[in-house]
């Protein structure tokens, strides 16, 4: 069955504290979706984010962000004595610093009032807490703000290797530990109640998991032996890619490299522990750098850039066959992007997972006519573009004036004349073999470059900021597609 999706951030959903939160706006995303036939909800990561507030340099592969808990939800269920202020509630980009300051006194002060009402003895929060990463996590949080924010590798002996013994904790510690753990409480209460939503709307959500964790993360540092690092804690290589489209120096990315030899020691527990959780969180999961799990690029710590590094086989079929196993019914789709050695996508095709095809890489502009060079089939993720692509309309106003002309004749062959440049590039999309049609909804309201979510290679400002004030051009926009969606 063909099914149409929207890739929509849920930092970039409206709100009145300035970065989409699990509330209303989730809700009435929902209702909007589903009343235009949209079966697919694609998200970034929700995991707290660290450096240059990337969701793909979490704390943890199992938390989420505290930013995205609904403040109007604690007030509606008596854990705020007032209903929260507004705050940049008409901005366009998402301050992080300025919105985790103005969140933080709530959400402190709807512990404490949960605290004081023996919220701690709810046997949803006991079941909670007996999962064994959460209070892990809850410490993890608590020793990095006792060390002023500072990687872990740089903390004293007893913290930076701590074995779960609370003797070593001062008061102050095991009392942020406790409010980290009800922020992933409340969360998990959350992002499970919008999902249960989305489902009985009759749409999936599709999470994201990135192939590596960030070294400043609960991951790593409770446990150091899935990785490659020297005894003082730090990385010996560190994971990228080799030169490529986006940068000529390559993307040195700095996560650690797995240690292979001791994951398959331990039957892949670190993996199926990460994607089994995920998969409570979604229906659908994206592997972001799938082909890290044939060959992945291994770089010296030392080396500056990514350019001196190494192509290592992973033991992929391994680790799919172990998730499979473990997992039953998972849901797996890659991200299969870039130059890839064949291997890789026959390891995707041995598991029949869905890959991925972007239509600004696929229509080639550069003969006498334009032409499609990639492979219109069914079992794939046709994309107009990505996270860190292009917007769709930031890529054609990019073009020359004769490329422009050579896609518009290119739509025509095809059949599509009909309507804007927008609407012939979507429709050309929505009307593909591929099974899944999945459109970022900065492509469907025609947005340009403010509509850009990330560039690969850089860090920071303006990478993950982009916000929506309302729902009034998405409402718009995607009335005008209900026919191709639903009728795909």
């Amino acid at each position: 069955m063909k099914k149409t999706g929207i890739l929509m951030p849920v930092s970039a959903l409206p709100s009145t504290t300035g970065v989409g939160e699990l509330g209303w706006a989730s809700y009435q995303w929902i209702d909007i979706m589903k009343e235009n036939g949209v079966k697919i909800w694609q998200i970034l990561p929700l995991n707290p984010v660290g450096f240059g507030n990337s969701p793909y340099q979490p704390y943890s592969s199992c938390a989420g962000d505290e930013l995205y808990i609904s403040l109007d939800l604690l007030f509606e269920a008596g854990l705020l004595d007032k209903k929260p202020d507004k705050f940049r509630e008409n901005a366009k980009r998402v301050d992080y610093t300025a919105v985790r300051a103005f969140k933080e006194s709530y959400l402190r002060e709807a512990f404490e009032k949960f605290v004081a009402g023996d919220g701690q003895k709810d046997p949803a929060y006991v079941d909670f807490m007996s999962q064994d990463w959460v209070y892990t996590y809850g410490v993890f949080r608590a020793l990095k703000l006792d060390n002023n924010g500072d990687c872990w590798n740089d903390w004293k002996a007893d913290y930076k290797n701590w074995s779960g013994d609370k003797s070593v904790l001062s008061e102050n510690v095991e009392k942020e530990a406790r409010y980290q753990c009800f922020i992933q409480y409340i969360f998990y209460t959350q992002w499970m109640a919008v999902k249960k939503y989305a489902n009985e709307a009759g749409i999936e959500v599709m999470g994201d998991v990135p192939f590596y964790v960030g070294l400043d993360s609960v991951d790593v540092w409770s446990g150091k032996d899935n990785f490659l690092l020297d005894t003082d804690g730090r990385p010996i290589f560190i994971a990228g890619v080799p030169p490529d489209y986006f940068s000529a120096t390559g993307q040195r990315w700095g996560n650690p490299i797995y240690d292979w030899d001791y994951l398959k020691k331990n039957k892949y527990k670190f993996w199926v522990d990460r994607i089994g959780y995920s998969n409570k969180l979604f229906d659908i999961i994206r592997i972001d750098h799938f082909r890290a799990f044939d060959t992945f690029w291994k770089i010296p710590a030392s080396c500056p850039t990514a350019i001196d590094g190494e192509w290592i086989e992973a033991p992929g079929y391994e680790v799919i066959d172990t998730l499979n196993k473990e997992l039953p019914g998972v849901n797996l789709v890659a991200e299969d992007l870039g130059e890839l050695r064949p291997e890789v996508l026959e390891l995707k095709d041995h598991y029949h997972l869905k890959g991925m095809r972007i239509l600004l890489f696929s229509i080639n502009t550069k003969g006498k006519y334009a032409r499609d060079i990639s492979n219109d089939i069914e079992n794939v993720i046709f994309y107009t573009g990505t996270h860190d692509n292009d917007t769709l309309m930031q890529w054609y106003d990019g073009l020359t004036v004769a490329a422009k002309r050579k896609v518009r004749e290119f739509l025509k062959k095809q059949g599509i004349k009909a309507g804007n440049i927008k609407d012939r590039l979507l429709t050309y999309v929505l009307k593909s073999k591929a099974e899944y049609a999945i459109i970022p909804l900065a492509d469907i309201i025609g947005l340009g470059k403010e509509g850009h979510i990330n560039t690969p290679g850089t860090v920071g400002s303006p990478n993950w900021e982009w916000h929506m004030v309302d729902f009034n051009k998405a409402k718009e926009e995607l009335a005008r597609y209900k026919n191709l969606i639903m009728n795909r």
